[in-house]
């Protein structure tokens, strides 16, 4: 009798155990799937802020897109339906604009004083190093045709044509006899 309430006592004190046992485990798990779910609202609720401000910056998008594509039909409709003049009336629109940041481009740049050493030496008509220093200086301002001609338009024919600027250009830039310093030669 007495080993057998002795193993009752052991068999209780083991259930006793593991019931503590268990009971520790399942808190451990009521706890760790609340954690999870806290996780999880936590994450859902983020990704509906997200979802939420992404879906109204689309709606914005949208919105924006919807008014530019009905100004641009009304610029189309005042150009006479003409989607060619209608893109040529808003570059006239910005052409000061451009014109502008052309001029921001290279207004800034110094040319207080141009030092130029030149030897004279040219052949057969062809220009000396100064004429060709400035006319590469004046090519290299794009001429306010080109611009026009870029957006797809011309300039008004009272400025003149280019074949007209490039002859008064060419005129403008022709060789020239420079004295080097060296001794002339009695018969010149």
């Amino acid at each position: 009798a007495e080993i057998a309430r002795a193993m009752k006592e052991k068999a209780t004190r083991e259930a006793d155990i593991i019931v503590s046992a268990e009971i520790e485990k399942r808190q451990l798990e009521i706890v760790a799937e609340a954690d999870a779910e806290q996780v999880r609202r936590r994450a859902k609720g983020e990704a509906d802020a997200i979802f939420a401000k992404k879906e109204a910056e689309a709606r914005g998008l949208l919105e924006i897109l919807e008014k530019q594509a009905e100004g641009f039909k009304r610029v189309v409709d005042a150009a006479g339906g003409d989607p060619r003049d209608a893109v040529l009336m808003l570059i006239a629109d910005k052409l000061p604009e451009l014109v502008k940041t052309q001029v921001e481009a290279i207004k800034n740049i110094k040319i207080d004083k141009v030092t130029v050493w030149e030897g004279g030496n040219n052949k057969d008509g062809e220009a000396n190093s100064t004429a060709k220093f400035i006319s590469g200086l004046y090519q290299a301002v794009p001429p306010m045709n080109d611009l026009f001609n870029m957006a797809g338009m011309d300039l008004p024919k009272y400025l003149g044509d280019k074949s007209k600027v490039e002859a008064i250009a060419s005129e403008n830039v022709k060789p020239e006899k420079v004295e080097t310093g060296k001794e002339k030669d009695p018969e010149e």
